[in-house]
């Protein structure tokens, strides 16, 4: 399925670590971050899946919920969630999907045959509670995500949605935003009390309208 920006997230139900879900129902009204493994006892996969469960309060705090998927069946992620407990330091406290018919992942377009024929390459979709797809980033096999990244990208679409605001290069939450093209400068006083910017008629920036 040729997924894109702004496109609806397939729903699916799927048997997981922590019981049968809805995908739906199990995001609720929050957001999500839905993310693709190669193979069940890779050692990047592994460390992925230890930070993420470190992060659970930083999830929480952005009212996110965490799936994760791989296309090896329950047995083998119960032992492998084990693994990720002992050599991680942490306790893996989200939904492992268990894909071995490759359903889920065909649906989301996690296996790339230039990269492997049966096997899903390190997709991320964040998913708004509109149950819209904001992020898609796709990895290959060989490097491990960057989770400070995929939290700073919540955080940005979080605030974008609203605010009339966009990010710049290397934002971070407490920096400036720029002020999106649409807001005239006659209306910024009113929108963004806290003071604004004026680098160019193109860009304006003001600080972080929710701190």
């Amino acid at each position: 399925m040729d997924l894109r920006l702004g496109d609806t997230a397939p729903n699916f139900q799927a048997q997981t670590s922590q019981g049968e879900i809805d995908f739906y129902d199990y995001l609720g009204d929050g957001w999500g971050v839905l993310f693709s493994h190669p193979a069940d006892y890779t050692p990047v996969c592994t460390t992925e899946l230890g930070r993420t469960a470190q992060l659970k309060d930083e999830f929480a705090q952005r009212n996110t919920k965490v799936l994760a998927i791989s296309v090896d069946g329950l047995d083998s992620h119960e032992g492998w969630i084990n693994d990720i407990n002992e050599t991680q330091n942490t306790t893996v406290n989200f939904p492992l999907i268990a894909d071995p018919d490759r359903k889920i992942a065909n649906l989301y377009g996690m296996i790339h045959p230039n990269a492997s024929d049966n096997l899903t390459v390190r997709s991320v979709f964040i998913i708004s509670p509109d149950k819209k797809i904001k992020l898609m980033l796709t990895y290959p096999a060989s490097t491990g995500r960057n989770f400070n990244e995929i939290l700073r990208v919540i955080d940005s679409l979080q605030l974008t949605a609203n605010y009339s605001v966009a990010t710049p290069a290397d934002w971070k939450e407490g920096d400036d935003v720029v002020i999106a093209p649409a807001i005239s400068d006659d209306e910024i006083p009113e929108r963004f009390p806290k003071g604004h910017t004026k680098v160019k008629p193109y860009l304006r920036t003001t600080p972080q309208p929710n701190k």
